[in-house]
């Protein structure tokens, strides 16, 4: 009888630990985070380099290894959806416009779906503030695409998911993520797949 419920009490303490580890492992996969910032389709963890950033945060970033930016450097956010909410799918093309926050400097790379630089044609791996045409407003549109275009042209991978990575350097956005609301983020649609 008490070999019985030792044996009972060892499986069900097996069975939440292994439960408990499936539900953190799916969590992680997901990006789960508890200081996340959304504006549309693009999210930011802006604590995620901090001693003190949510457990989810600090395991997902043990896991992955990549060292995120600190607040003072700036602050990152990624898109793996389109404003509908459908999956990035590099079939597709992409139009992304309007606004950025307040920046010295940003990036816009194309990341696999495990958030690693991709092969791309050309191989320019990202677009900056620095090469974007912009007209009288101060407003600009590119298309993310795996076809070369005319203008502003961000180069995809030749196939698969993958998520987008705006990088914003110096900005007050890292101090205040709130600030960096639908309104100062810039669109994300999707124009056609092939």
């Amino acid at each position: 009888m008490l070999l019985l419920l030792i044996v009972r009490t060892a499986l069900v303490a097996l069975a939440g630990a292994c439960l408990g580890l499936l539900a953190t492992g799916s969590a992680l996969e997901r990006g789960v985070s508890f200081e996340t910032v959304e504006a549309g389709p693009w999210r930011a963890a802006p604590r995620a380099a901090l001693v003190d950033a949510d457990p989810y945060t600090r395991a997902g970033r043990a896991r992955s290894g990549e060292v995120p930016m600190a607040p003072g450097e700036g602050l990152a956010f990624f898109a793996s959806v389109d404003e509908t909410g459908a999956p990035l799918d590099a079939r597709c093309d992409y139009a992304i416009a309007g606004p950025t926050p307040p920046a010295r400097f940003w990036t816009l790379t194309p990341l696999d779906a495990k958030g690693r630089l991709t092969a791309l044609p050309n191989e320019r791996p990202a677009l900056t503030s620095a090469q974007i045409v912009r007209d009288e407003r101060g407003r600009f549109e590119i298309v993310a695409s795996r076809h070369a275009r005319a203008g502003n042209w961000l180069a995809l991978p030749r196939e698969g998911a993958f998520t987008l990575a705006l990088r914003l350097y110096d900005t007050p956005a890292s101090a205040q993520p709130a600030s960096a609301g639908r309104g100062a983020m810039p669109s994300l649609r999707r124009e056609g797949c092939a």
